[in-house]
């Protein structure tokens, strides 16, 4: 039955197609999964059983009728900050505990049509603020590799989902690197789309920032589950339209590939061990063919810009009640909300036009290269709970600054991926990241299949009965 819960969504389908597994039967399976292993990993905060089975019996009839959708009968899950019909969205906030939405975002109804298979909501911290997924409604995700350590955030009841086998697909947002952080310190496989490609409605607090996207354990599985998702919808105005196959797209080499490499961008504190596997993770790369130079994009880091950007749209979301909920949010999200608080309305427009800036920086700067390569993160999964990791290599962290790797392309909108590409001396796993041009999925999807089949991950999986 643990081989089962570890096959990919595309290997599910293969098997639903030829009848040699039931949608019913998988779904049974993974729910059983659920119920004995989330208890200690706190990946779900809301698992929909009846929901699950009813969708997972209406899509073995689509396929004994031969009328199968692309995704009939493959099992996901949703973020908790995604608005679900009917479903408890708690949004890691004990100002949302009880919320049952009236309407499905475009995300989930596209799922739903394609005949995917709900299995529940997965944990978030509150409003999805930091990189670590503890809240006050349900406490914090585990790491399926090591108990007591953070599945990462905002994303991380998503990736820790995953990780341990608790169904092949999952939804997340990122804003900072939401996706990307919780997929590397899971061990998965995570891609924050090109901005706009997967629309998103309600809109954002963080709106410039923000893409959702899937965390799965193969590049094929992100690929299928991008190719449902994605594409222009009226309520997101910034979506775009879209019909690329991302499975066709993802298929062929990479020789002759430029690919520029930055092990800390120049300015980022990174852990040395973390630095040396990632580095060596990129070797691969000239393996398969690629013109790999080692170079720093001589940028500056947009932290500020982003810590502008980020903190304000906290603020202004509280901007008439803050004194009445302030007890009620996390006390971290205060002192974001209160920093925002101090930021001026001319700060925040110079923001954003630096923001423009940096963006138009990294677009000439990508001009001679196809991909960019960085360590994801500069650490591996620090304490459950807390909202950073404290120090990094002899510098002191705040709340999303030590996350510099990531957040860089937030502000430009490009795809990022990050690869799981080895484990630390302590048993945690590393992430290389991928980054691509101005909405060229297709490339960061091919690179991250190509890297996948010289040095596959799949079939690495967490003893979760160790602490």
């Amino acid at each position: 039955m643990t081989d089962l819960c570890y096959l990919s969504a595309l290997e599910l389908r293969d098997h639903f197609y030829h009848r040699t597994l039931s949608p019913v039967e998988v779904t049974a399976v993974l729910l059983d999964r659920i119920a004995g292993v989330n208890p200690a990993l706190n990946a779900f905060v809301t698992v929909t059983v009846e929901e699950a089975l009813a969708q997972a019996r209406k899509a073995e009839a689509l396929y004994a009728a031969g009328d199968a959708p692309p995704l009939a009968g493959i099992p996901f899950s949703l973020k908790d900050l995604t608005p679900t019909k009917g479903i408890r969205t708690a949004r890691g906030s004990l100002l949302y505990e009880n919320w049952i939405p009236n309407f499905d975002v475009p995300l989930a109804e596209r799922l739903y049509k394609s005949g995917a298979v709900l299995l529940g909501k997965t944990n978030t911290p509150e409003f999805g603020w930091k990189g670590d997924s503890g809240n006050r409604v349900f406490g914090p995700s585990h790491n399926p590799w090591q108990h007591g350590r953070t599945s990462g955030g905002s994303s991380g009841g998503a990736a820790a989902a995953v990780a341990a086998g608790l169904g092949p697909l999952s939804q997340g947002t990122d804003g900072a690197g939401s996706i990307r952080i919780p997929a590397c310190f899971c061990g998965v496989y995570g891609l924050k789309p090109s901005f706009g490609l997967v629309p998103q409605y309600p809109t954002s607090l963080v709106e410039p920032f923000s893409h959702a996207g899937p965390i799965t354990r193969t590049v094929g599985d992100a690929a299928l589950m991008l190719n449902v998702i994605r594409g222009a919808d009226p309520r997101d105005k910034l979506s775009w339209p879209d019909q690329t196959d991302y499975l066709v797209a993802m298929q062929g080499d990479i020789k002759g590939l430029r690919v520029a490499f930055s092990p800390d961008l120049g300015y980022a504190a990174i852990d040395p061990e973390v630095r040396a596997i990632a580095t060596k993770a990129v070797h691969r790369f000239t393996d398969l063919g690629c013109d790999v130079e080692e170079i720093h994009p001589d940028l500056p880091d947009p932290w500020d810009l982003v810590d502008k950007i980020w903190s304000s749209a906290f603020a202004g979301a509280y901007l008439k009640d803050f004194a009445k909920v302030r007890d009620q949010l996390d006390l971290g999200l205060v002192a974001v909300i209160e920093a925002g608080q101090q930021v001026s309305a001319a700060e925040l427009s110079r923001a954003h036009h630096t923001r423009n800036e940096y963006y138009q920086r990294w677009r000439i700067f990508m001009q001679d290269y196809d991909l960019f390569l960085s360590p994801t993160l500069p650490v591996t999964a620090f304490t459950a709970g807390d909202h950073h990791p404290g120090w990094i290599n002899g510098q002191h962290t705040t709340y999303l600054d030590w996350t510099a790797f990531t957040y860089p392309f937030n502000a430009t909108g490009q795809p990022a991926a990050t690869l799981p590409c080895g484990f630390a001396t302590n048993g945690l796993p590393v992430g290389l990241q991928v980054v691509g041009r101005h909405r060229d999925d297709a490339t960061v999807l091919r690179a991250s299949a190509a890297f996948e089949a010289l040095a596959p991950w799949a079939d690495q999986q967490p003893d979760l009965g160790k602490d």
